[in-house]
């Protein structure tokens, strides 16, 4: 009897060779990217590590321990705050019919337009001594002077969690209300012919299982909170970023901020592992089989209990957007004639350009590592696109550190070896520079461009660009004829995304920023630092009216979904 053999032919030596080839360029192409992103997270380390050491005394006896418990302080009290808020809206608009609901699911997620350092500038105003709320306590009242009543200090770590709460809970809101609107009938109908009321439903059942995403989205809070400067210094809250900045710039002390800020990273990383954690348990929320876009049924509330409804969903919004909107507009009403300033134009047209450097920046290497990960499809190629996006995850403060600390060594050492070869001296090409700052926006956000392209990519067969390479054109040629086109909707949103954060970006840029560098951000900063925030309230109000824009952008297709 004859037999067959029925094994594949291995490939000759000659084309293991060149597949081993044809992917070199592209794991170099991540693993540069990926060095350059850690590049200042590693010079930070080596610089805390091998310091001499003698500004740790200082730092652990009087500097690290209030530092450490006012941050954990805050954090705590924005954790709970963002988590209350957040769930409890978000169940609000999901479980209960009132009038213009759909308008109020949409709108409470608008606080995420004001960064915090606004909405603390905001707030400080709204509740100063001469602001509308001491002025309405003491016309009802009839107080005269400020002994004559208690009022609560806005400047505090209550205050700066009350501030930061107000403009990061749409993260909750957003992640809880997903999850809500996922259970579908199936899960609740079941409580409920089990005789359990709407009550017993949301704590022994919906919150239960929304509980990893809870998670998420409050570590996504706290992250924000860790990388929070303006607002913390403007309140007077002593947190360990306000520690690092005062180490770095009023001690002089670069290892002794890189100490702090090791410290810091050591707190991110314990946030990053928790989010991770609770985005692999989110799994479970829509098993197979589960109805996922037939959302639970709505109890309808009238009389009181509607108008109540209308109230709890009012006040967030007013809190994180309204304040900033109202006091910003106030002041800004009054100074018309800084639209034709020329620091307020210079400032515009500064964080114009360094967003869209930023933004090009940014979604050019998204698309380079993900084009990369697309040819060479293995765990080494996924860990390591990974490691190029945890520039978010990083502090500003921390980030603007490590960076000027490497692009300090890198300018020394072009300048020796210019000294020494060529017979001049180059300077300090990238230190304190614009391109600093540029670089720095782009690693912080490239995160952001990455997701982006890649929910676009995922919506492209893999055979697309396979065809172009088959009819002879190389990789990089296929992606520019076949993808880009069809990524264009993608790359606009990645670039949105990056240019809005980086018009915001306040840490880093205050930081790194060259002698006389103003974007919108730092004019207001500049303004605030010296006790005249509402001229910098027209500013202000581009920011805010800059940001609004990925808002709609992000909350958009959640919102026009079956449940909405």
């Amino acid at each position: 009897m004859s037999s067959f053999s029925l094994n594949t032919p291995k490939l000759p030596a000659i084309d293991r060779r060149a597949r081993r080839q044809s992917h070199k360029w592209p794991i170099g192409i991540v693993a540069v990217v990926a060095a350059i992103v850690l590049l200042p997270v590693a010079t930070l380390v080596v610089t805390a590590l091998g310091s001499t050491g003698e500004d740790w005394p200082h730092l652990a006896r009087y500097v690290l321990p209030q530092s450490i418990v006012t941050t954990l302080e805050l954090l705590v009290l924005v954790a709970l705050g963002s988590g209350i808020i957040g769930v409890g809206c978000a169940w609000l608009v999901v479980a209960y019919e009132f009038p213009m609901r759909r308008v109020f699911a949409w709108a409470l997620v608008l606080p995420l337009a004001v960064p915090p350092y606004l909405a603390a500038y905001a707030f400080a105003e709204f509740f100063h001594y001469v602001g509308p709320v001491q002025s309405l306590v003491r016309d009802l009242f009839g107080f005269e002077r400020p002994s004559d009543y208690w009022f609560p200090d806005i400047r505090s770590t209550v205050g700066a969690a009350i501030v930061i709460t107000a403009v990061t809970f749409p993260y909750v809101y957003l992640t809880a209300r997903v999850v809500f609107l996922m259970q579908g009938r199936n899960i609740a109908d079941v409580a409920r012919t089990l005789g359990a009321g709407p009550a017993r439903v949301f704590w022994r059942v919906l919150l239960p299982v929304a509980r990893p995403a809870i998670v998420a989205g409050v570590a996504l809070v706290l992250m924000e909170t860790v990388n929070d400067f303006g607002a913390v210094q403007h309140l007077g809250v002593n947190t360990m970023t306000f520690a690092v900045y005062s180490t770095w710039l009023n001690r002089g002390s670069l290892e002794g901020a890189a100490q702090i800020a090791v410290i810091m990273l050591v707190l991110v990383l314990v946030l990053l592992t928790a989010e991770q954690m609770a985005r692999r348990k989110q799994r479970f929320h829509a098993p197979r089989g589960t109805q996922i876009n037939i959302r639970p049924p709505r109890k309808a509330l009238l009389g009181g209990r509607a108008l109540a409804a209308m109230g709890i969903a009012l006040l967030p919004i007013l809190a994180g957007f309204g304040v900033p909107l109202a006091i910003f507009g106030r002041y800004a009403l009054n100074r018309l004639n800084q639209f034709g300033e020329p620091a307020l134009a210079e400032a515009f047209l500064t964080s114009v350009a360094v967003a869209v450097a930023a933004a090009g920046l940014a979604v050019g290497a998204a698309l380079a590592i993900l084009y990369a990960a697309r040819l060479v499809r293995s765990p080494m190629m996924i860990f390591m696109v990974r490691l190029a996006t945890v520039g978010y995850a990083l502090p500003g403060t921390i980030l603007a550190l490590g960076l000027l600390l490497s692009l300090a060594r890198l300018d020394n050492a072009v300048d020796a070896f210019a000294r020494s070869y060529m017979g001049f001296s180059t300077g300090l090409l990238l230190t304190g520079s614009a391109a600093a700052v540029i670089l720095a926006c782009a690693i912080r956000f490239l995160a952001l461009a990455e997701g982006a392209v890649q929910a676009g990519l995922e919506k492209l067969p893999p055979n697309l660009d396979q065809a172009a390479r088959s009819l002879g054109r190389s990789a990089p040629a296929s992606a520019v004829s076949v993808l880009l086109p069809l990524l264009k909707p993608a790359i606009f949103t990645a670039a949105i995304l990056v240019f809005v954060d980086t018009v915001k970006e306040l840490s880093a840029t205050i930081l790194l920023r060259p002698f006389g560098f103003n974007t919108l951000a730092t004019y207001v900063y500049e303004n605030a630092s010296r006790g005249a925030v509402e001229e910098g309230a027209v500013a202000a109000l581009l920011i805010i009216v800059t940001s609004i824009l990925p808002v709609a952008l992000l909350s958009g297709p959640l919102m026009r979904d079956s449940g909405a």
